[in-house]
């Protein structure tokens, strides 16, 4: 089990966040407490790990994805900023774009403030639909959809080959054989860092020339 406490080290020593990375999440803490008193961003029975819970389960896809790269990350739900909005405070490099996509109106507006509240390289965007072509080399997402929805995304409007990183829960396999049924995937299964029954699910979404 992970000790809340712990986890800013294991950010830095882990996962090669800098402490002004650090600096921006403790400042997104609080602000992300403050707009839960209002608002349902994430369950208040969370509230107490968010360290644990939402941060670190967020981070830890910095291990799957090449941020030295010129190369495009949208996230598919962002609500709170989970995982998109920690990817994007991780990210240094001015030629990597991470994009972040939701449809509430009261989470749309809590990723814009923190994108300028924290000084973010970081588009925020309402709807995948206005979208008509999304050129991306990754697609992350949280608590979206189910991974055959997900898979219907990528198809249709991702045009390039990419990978879609998704963290789920006990029921990863599960939608991995619902989804297998109508199409060969190929994909890997990770051990999620901060929950044993949770995994990671990466695909490799590949577009004929």
């Amino acid at each position: 089990m992970i000790i809340e406490s712990e986890v800013p080290k294991i950010l830095i020593q882990e996962l090669n966040f800098k402490t002004s990375d650090l600096d921006k999440l403790y400042k997104f803490k609080m602000e992300l407490l403050s707009y839960n008193k209002r608002y349902n961003l994430i369950s208040k029975s969370t509230e107490n790990v968010i360290w644990s819970r939402h941060i670190l389960d967020s981070a830890q896809l910095v291990k799957f994805i090449d941020f030295n790269s010129d190369k495009n990350l949208i996230d598919l739900g962002s609500g709170g900023g989970f995982p998109g909005l920690i990817l994007a405070i991780f990210n240094s490099n001015p030629k990597f774009h991470v994009k972040l996509y939701e449809k509430s109106n009261v989470k749309l507006d809590f990723l814009n403030k923190m994108v300028d509240l924290l000084d973010i390289e970081c588009s925020v965007a309402k709807n995948i639909n206005d979208d008509q072509i999304i050129n991306c080399d990754y697609l992350t997402s949280r608590a979206f959809k189910k991974l055959p929805e997900i898979l219907n995304i990528s198809r249709e409007k991702i045009k390039i080959s990419h990978k879609i990183i998704i963290l789920k829960g006990k029921s990863a396999q599960e939608e991995i054989n619902k989804a297998s049924k109508n199409e060969s995937l190929k994909y890997k299964l990770f051990d999620s860092m901060t929950d044993k029954e949770s995994k990671i699910i990466i695909v490799d979404a590949i577009k004929s020339e």
